[in-house]
């Protein structure tokens, strides 16, 4: 099948249009001939430039020729959407209307409730919008900004219907109602309920003709409320996409005010025997039985200090000598809770008489007392007055939720405030003993830095441990680990969740004498090439163990020279080198191997260097290495022999640090946990030795 064409003619009289190579006449007078006319001149016109400027650039021009155009309806199409391209429509507002504001301004005479309701409106779509009036309004007449409008209402199955305004011009406008709401009666209660619909803002003013009434607001808040001889005047906020109701009634007079107040407590008392303070919480319920109570008073041991009085009713306290005042927000009529903390220093051990705290103006005072020690202490001996031995789970839950293997509960014998009441007891301290769980006693660094930027380092660490499972490791973020070993054997160290490194620990015993052993950790890292000068530095392992001591050699390119920054480096400070402390670091270093040598510095202990002085020394070396030739010839048949029998993998391997050119010593004392510790160096190449 043919593609679809327009054939357009270049001479007068255009308006022929043929289609799959089909030529058609179209009359010129018809209104089809005129559009295709329009149509096909405006491509080829469009055409015809574009060949016009080709033929002008072409070295050898070719004659135009006469005749018809043809062009596929696609690129038609194309050429006439570049010619007059559309024009987006916007995009609609949101919402078209949007009812921001209604004010209520009531006046209630018997069972109905007449006045005005001001509907600020919001009109944002251009065109005619409808506005739904709030439903539950009965509307008597509707001025639009002062011009009296009509409502269109919707007929419905049951109840009135849904009443709506029309309106053509966007902007803000103030609708005014005049409307008439009922108000019902219940059980003495007059209630009036107003619609608020979905404005962000209402508000609503109630006018009564009688005074003596009490009103409570449901839906919204209670802002202002006056008297005057001709009524009452009630104002209050609502609250959004809910309906506001006024609940009015006579006001009745309660004579519980001028009543004596009679009342009964309830005192649960917590007391902690400290090593320096004791800590007294204190939960009270007071349970109102003749008028009513503004505030309590409760009685306070000798030199007891109040911390903190919280309660739901608590509107202030103040604390005297031996006397604490409680006023509440509102007079209490039934019943108030609240707590009370304090503290006060008794003596550590020995006899004591407990502190109590007692509601004196109480005609029944009843609840319990716990008495617990805190630390390493037990109760001896016990004398209760006006108290009987009790279970501590009977006593409520600041008591109940105690779990302290010392504590005793004591409830209190019914009686009044003023009764006698008093509790001592004979606490007998002993020393705690002192428990190893974890700990690094002595971690010893040694770093190779070369001029290219790399640095091997190798972390020894002297470990402490009865409890812990596993030591936590945060390597730099450009290192990489090499080996890692606990108590001499290679391990292959877990990951933790954050990516930090995981090596299990061995348990030993607990106490001052308990073994250490070391955990051995060798990475390597990389920095900026040195030039002739410029600064270093070198990022430690970061451990969740506390460090008591930490030593570092720095091994270092004799073409420079190296200064530490020792207010940069933590706590590091430069000092003379001194062999590791700790047994476990001794134990673990091998024989012979030679030690630092320092050349802006000796070093004291460097055996293996003045081993090498001598001959005897000497010789001792040669037949060490003899020996240990023979020894990895033999350990290289048993590789032989096992790769035979298994199949060949990774296994973990202990890298030996070496030790030479010259160096830097620093120390540290007391590094916290999780600490990563970061030394800074200047460091200068040395024109004299590169010269030799």
């Amino acid at each position: 099948m043919k593609r679809p064409s327009i054939f357009a003619s270049p001479l007068p009289g255009w308006s022929r249009l043929a289609a799959n190579g089909i030529r058609t006449a179209v009359p010129k007078t018809s209104a089809i001939a005129k559009v295709a006319a329009v149509l096909a001149g405006t491509a080829c016109l469009m055409l015809f430039a574009i060949l016009g400027a080709a033929r002008a650039g072409a070295q050898n021009p070719i004659p135009a020729a006469e005749g018809w155009v043809v062009l596929p309806v696609e690129d038609y199409r194309a050429l006439r959407r570049a010619a007059f391209p559309l024009t987006a429509e916007p995009a609609p507002p949101p919402v078209e209307a949007t009812l921001s504001r209604i004010d209520y301004d009531l006046k209630a005479d018997g069972d109905l409730a007449s006045g005005e309701a001001r509907l600020t409106v919001d009109v944002i779509k251009d065109g005619w919008v409808r506005l739904a009036i709030p439903i539950g309004l009965m509307v008597r007449e509707a001025r639009l900004d002062g011009r009296q409008v009509s409502l269109v209402t919707e007929a419905a199955d049951k109840g009135p219907g849904a009443s709506y305004l029309l309106l053509s011009h966007p902007g803000r406008s103030v609708l005014t109602l005049g409307i008439v709401a009922p108000i019902t009666t219940v059980a003495g209660t007059d209630i009036l309920q107003l619609p608020v619909n979905s404005s962000a803002i209402s508000r609503a003013t109630l006018s009564l003709a009688r005074q003596g009434v009490d009103v409570r607001v449901t839906g919204g808040l209670l802002l202002e409320r006056s008297e005057s001889a001709a009524g009452s005047r009630w104002v209050a906020h609502g609250r959004g996409n809910q309906s506001m109701t006024f609940a009015w009634r006579r006001r009745v007079d309660d004579v519980r005010t001028s009543q004596a107040l009679r009342l009964r407590g309830a005192l649960t008392e917590l007391v902690g025997l400290g090593e320096d303070a004791t800590q007294i919480n204190a939960e009270v319920q007071v349970e109102v039985l003749q008028g009513i109570a503004q505030e309590v008073h409760v009685q306070l041991p000798a030199q007891f200090t109040v911390n903190q009085v919280s309660g739901a009713m608590v509107a202030d306290w103040d604390a005297t000598a031996r006397e604490l005042t409680v006023s509440f927000i509102e007079p209490v009529q039934h019943t108030a809770r609240f707590t009370i903390s304090g503290e006060l220093r008794l003596p550590r051990d020995g006899k004591l008489d407990i502190p109590l705290l007692r509601l004196p103006a109480a005609e029944r005072e009843t609840g319990g007392i716990a008495v617990e020690v805190l630390g390493a202490g037990e109760i001896k001996e016990r004398e209760p007055v006006g108290l009987a031995e009790a279970e501590a789970a009977e006593l409520g839950q600041l008591i109940s939720s105690r779990q302290s293997p010392s504590l005793i509960a004591f409830r209190l014998q019914p009686a009044d405030g003023k009764s006698q009441r008093a509790l001592s007891l004979s606490i007998a301290r002993y020393t705690p003993q002192a428990v190893l769980t974890a700990n690094i006693e002595e971690a010893d660094y040694s770093a190779l830095v070369t001029p290219d930027g790399k640095m091997l380092v190798q972390s020894r660490f002297a470990v402490r441990n009865n409890q812990r499972n596993f030591l936590k490791l945060g390597l730099p973020a450009t290192a990489v680990l090499w080996s890692a070993s606990v108590a001499g054997r290679p391990i292959r160290p877990g990951r933790a969740p954050d990516g930090a490194l995981l090596l299990p620990l061995e348990k030993s015993r607990s106490g001052d004498e308990a073994p250490a052993f070391v955990v051995e950790v060798s990475y390597m890292d990389r920095a900026q090439p040195w030039t002739d000068k410029g600064r270093a530095r070198i990022t430690l392992l970061a451990v969740d163990l506390p460090i008591s001591k930490s030593r570092l050699l720095v091994h270092y390119s004799p073409l420079f020279r190296l200064t530490p920054q020792v207010g940069a480096s933590g706590n590091f400070r430069v000092a003379p080198y001194e062999a590791p402390e700790s047994g476990a670091l001794q134990a673990a270093g091998k024989p012979g191997v030679p030690q630092p040598i320092n050349a802006e510095m000796p070093v004291q202990g460097a055996q293996r260097g003045q081993a090498a002085q001598n001959s005897q020394g000497a010789q001792t070396l040669a037949q060490e290495d003899e020996k240990s030739e023979s020894a990895k010839q033999l350990v290289s048949r048993l590789h032989d022999a096992r790769r035979a029998a298994s199949p060949a993998r990774n296994l973990p391997l202990r890298v030996a640090f070496p030790h030479f050119g010259p160096s830097v010593f620093l120390v540290s004392e007391l590094t916290s946990e999780n600490q990563t510790p970061v030394l800074e160096f200047d460091f200068q190449r040395d024109k004299k030795r590169g010269e030799k």
